[in-house]
């Protein structure tokens, strides 16, 4: 008889933001009078930049002509993308990257699960508390995180680093050494960032112990301080330890268009093997390529046009950021985040526990977050608002919490 992977019967509930869905979904067909308002998973919400749809609608048309029709992608994207990204991401920052060590993909989430499969099951891996659920659940699958325990709610085999108000919402270095170390700033859930000689502290430690980085940075767009870096490579020796995952979805609103890519230096070996070989060899296997008016799509956001345009955005969702981030402390909130990110992280008033806030939130203000809880356990007690809704929907949001 066949065997499934038991590993998945570990993953404990659903995963987070469809547990939320069901709850928020159940409420709105019970109470159809009501304006229930979405801030809790980070989607976008205005549309595609102009430049981006006259490349869009351009692409489509070069697929109507047998002369400019494409088919298959290369296995690494098309050039025009990586050379884009290659020069406006990374030489324009002083990061030495070239276009060949670039994957493109249909976005950071779907990378930052598929990256682990190049690593052996005994790896031993470390992740903020809170997280990004992904990463662990991912690991959970593969069967490295050992035994979860409910009452902690955490693995055993896991490495976690509390983020928590003592330490600015900044992972400290772990006593136990991890082998994969998955860091994510600016940060999602907490809105938090690290300066530049904090995250060269990383690629030292890694580099030292002989781990490996996995960084996410699928909010650098939103970044507004100065000593903020926007990639690992900015760092010294960051190329010998960092695989660096980055996203379209949210500097350049394609959550459902679908793209992003990894980066990942031909240096970074593990003894003799690199892992460039490695991926390259699974994406070439197990992926045929994220479609070409998509990547079309993915070279205006670099245009002239594009930049101007995607600014223009940006600021329009980090007013909402800094609308919910005032409006809350003004409020008695404790708040942070929405500086350098388009999250809000804050403590739910009173006592209550995040799912307890979480339900008092849609029941009083029929306004939707996340708990922190579904992020770890360091997330207890907090809740994150995005700031990725509508000017007019956030005000409302705000000014209904601010009342209650």
């Amino acid at each position: 008889m066949f065997k499934i992977n038991e590993n998945y019967l570990k993953l404990p509930g659903s995963y987070l933001f469809s547990t939320i869905g069901k709850k928020v979904n159940a409420y709105a067909a019970a109470h159809p009078d009501k304006k229930v308002i979405r801030l809790g998973i980070g989607d976008v919400t205005q549309p595609l930049a102009p430049a981006i749809i006259e490349a869009l609608h351009k692409a489509v048309d070069e697929m109507a002509a047998a002369e400019t029709f494409r088919g298959y992608a290369p296995d690494l994207g098309y050039e025009f993308l990586r050379n884009a990204i290659a020069e406006n991401d990374y030489r324009a920052r002083g990061c030495n990257i070239s276009a060949d060590e670039i994957f493109i993909s249909d976005g950071a989430k779907c990378d930052s699960g598929n990256i682990q499969e190049i690593f052996g099951q005994g790896n031993k891996i470390a992740v903020c508390d809170p997280v990004y659920p992904v990463y662990v659940d991912t690991n959970v699958m593969a069967g490295r995180t050992g035994v979860y325990d409910s009452a902690k709610e955490t693995w055993s085999d896991v490495i976690y680093m509390p983020c928590t108000a003592e330490n600015n919402f900044a992972p400290e270095i772990p006593k136990e050494r991890p082998d994969i170390i998955y860091l994510c700033f600016p940060n999602n859930p907490t809105g938090s960032a690290i300066t530049k000689p904090q995250l060269q502290e990383w690629v030292d430690y890694a580099n030292k112990v002989g781990a490996v980085i996995i960084y996410d940075a699928a909010y650098e767009a939103y970044i507004s301080e100065e000593n903020v870096p926007h990639s690992i490579y900015e760092c010294e020796g960051a190329g010998l330890c960092a695989i660096e995952l980055r996203s379209f979805s949210k500097n350049a609103g394609f959550t459902g268009v679908r793209l992003g890519f990894t980066v990942i230096p031909k240096e970074l070996k593990c003894g003799e093997v690199s892992l460039h070989s490695l991926w390259a060899r699974r994406h070439g296997t197990k992926y045929n390529g994220a479609p070409y008016i998509v990547q079309r799509a993915g070279e205006a956001v670099y245009s002239p046009e594009g930049k101007r345009q995607l600014k223009q955005q940006i600021a329009y969702y980090m007013k909402n950021a800094r609308y919910i981030l005032e409006g809350l402390q003004s409020a008695g909130y404790t708040v942070s985040g929405g500086v350098n990110a388009p999250y809000i992280w804050l403590k739910a008033p009173g006592g209550m526990s995040s799912w307890e806030f979480f339900d008092d939130l849609l029941e009083r203000a029929n306004v939707v977050g996340t708990p922190g809880s579904g992020f770890g356990p360091s997330g207890e007690t907090y809740f994150r608002l995005t700031a990725f809704g509508s000017y007019e929907n956030t005000v409302e949001a705000v000014d209904r919490i601010r009342a209650l």
